[in-house]
């Protein structure tokens, strides 16, 4: 199949033609409250078609790969036809030509591990929370993604992948009269099941301060310095400052691109950011992308300036950077589109003792919750958090977020702490043009961080 699929995007009459192919299979278990809702295992397999010719560019799916050369062929007339109307005509960056397999072999293998042993797994996760005479529901997800993929281009590359992510995660329902709080859990988020397992006492933790928080006192609304946990300020620096380095995002908004320049100071010296498909055992580890380029590292900020940015081979051919490997698809219906690997934030010097004796008067923020962003503006919510007064940590509080925007907030992070931590369970949505991709695979961590002055939502 490897050598009929390098066959039609060379024969093709392309300035840069790329196939890729893929057999994915997904495995997810639910559990809503005592409910068993889902028990699936799906296969798909398919493949996407690229061509860039004249300047332009058409991309097309298929399922049947018998069909792959019609398609590729129409695929590249329609980047003729595009083309001829396109005055600012597009091109793509070289990149290396390769000719190897990436194959995983993980310590544990879930694809090898039967089904009724991860059904045993989830059920004795989900039944251990509702044991909790507080917990009033739970939604406990088992998921598992596997993809052997082949990709082929006109460059000669030949290369054979695979992906491979795993987890357990859920929430934690609880309630106390008129109170209800919520509180997540993850497990795995990486090629390894081994991580999936004895996660009792770490679920445990969870379940208390879930039942903790019905008796804690909401937040105070205003501007405070906060501390950020490494879950809190890794979602911060994925959602409001990830995304606006992802080239792809750029390329049309002139705004942020002039804002956005390399060399531009967005923090202070101390501040370092990341974005690394090497790290191992992440989320959002990966050897090759999905265009056929190596996943590395790449500083985005360098003692607080702007020093990189995400590219595919189009991008970093227009902004006239160097290639970063992360054009990545979720599935066989999507192009690929730049995404982010595992962000981070570098280790800093200081201690969290020394931040929270820095403050006479502020909040701890502790566990990503979800949030938005819109431009330069975010907000995030934390799962709960801990008043600081007089340097020292208080009573703990829930319904907490903080908001503000990015480039002041940046140059607000005034300390980094040396305790970099990932979340155990990755996860991005980004449409790029496109349907929605919700790809597993993109980490996010960070140390603990503080920052002068964010505004803290709460009553």
């Amino acid at each position: 199949m490897k050598s009929t699929f390098a066959n039609v995007v060379s024969s093709l009459p392309a300035d840069y033609a790329d196939l890729r192919f893929e057999e994915n299979r997904k495995v997810r278990i639910v559990y809503e409250g005592k409910e068993l809702s889902q028990v699936a295992t799906t296969l798909t397999s398919g493949g996407h078609v690229r061509a860039y010719a004249n300047g332009g560019k058409a991309i097309a799916s298929f399922s049947d790969p018998g069909r792959a050369g019609p398609i590729a062929e129409a695929t590249c007339a329609s980047a003729v036809l595009v083309g001829n109307s396109r005055e600012k005509k597009l091109r793509v960056a070289d990149a290396p030509v390769i000719a190897e397999d990436f194959l995983i072999t993980p310590p544990v293998d879930p694809r090898e591990v039967p089904l009724n042993e991860k059904l045993d797994l989830t059920t004795h996760y989900n039944e251990l929370i509702l044991k909790n005479p507080h917990v009033i529901t739970t939604n406990t997800v088992y998921d598992e993604f596997t993809s052997r993929r082949i990709f082929v281009n006109s460059d000669g590359s030949v290369i054979e992948y695979e992906l491979v992510n795993v987890g357990i995660f859920g929430m934690i329902v609880t309630k106390k009269g008129n109170v209800v709080q919520r509180v997540r859990f993850a497990f795995g988020g990486n090629t390894n099941y081994t991580p999936l397992l004895d996660r009792e006492a770490d679920l445990e933790k969870q379940i208390a301060k879930a039942c903790e928080l019905l008796d804690a006192e909401p937040a105070k609304a205003g501007i405070y310095p906060v501390v950020l946990d490494p879950s809190e300020s890794g979602v911060f620096i994925h959602e409001a400052f990830g995304h606006l380095s992802e080239a792809d995002g750029l390329q049309n908004n002139p705004s942020f691109r002039a804002k956005l320049q390399l060399g531009t100071t967005l923090g202070k010296p101390i501040l370092n950011v990341t974005d690394d498909a090497t790290l191992p055992d992440l989320p959002g580890s990966y050897r090759i992308d999905d265009e056929g380029v190596p996943g590395m590292r790449t500083p985005l900020i360098t003692d607080g300036v702007l020093s990189g940015r995400m590219h595919n081979r189009e991008t970093a051919a227009e902004f006239g950077e160097p290639l970063s490997g992360n054009m990545r698809a979720v599935d066989v219906q999507c192009t690929p589109i730049v995404r982010m690997s595992n962000i981070l934030i570098e280790a800093g010097d200081s201690s969290f003792d020394e931040m929270v004796a820095s403050i006479d008067d502020g909040y701890y923020l502790v566990g990503a919750k979800g949030g938005q962003t819109s431009g330069d503006q975010f907000t995030f919510g934390a799962q709960w958090g801990y008043r600081i007064q007089s340097g020292k940590l208080g009573n703990m509080v829930r319904d907490i977020n903080m908001s503000g925007e990015l480039f002041s907030t940046l140059q607000a992070t005034s300390m980094i702490g040396n305790d970099v931590a990932f979340g155990e369970r990755g996860g991005c949505g980004k449409g790029g043009g496109g349907p929605m991709q919700m790809n597993r695979k993109s980490g996010k961590g960070s140390p603990h961080i503080k920052i002068d002055a964010v505004t803290i939502g709460g009553i």
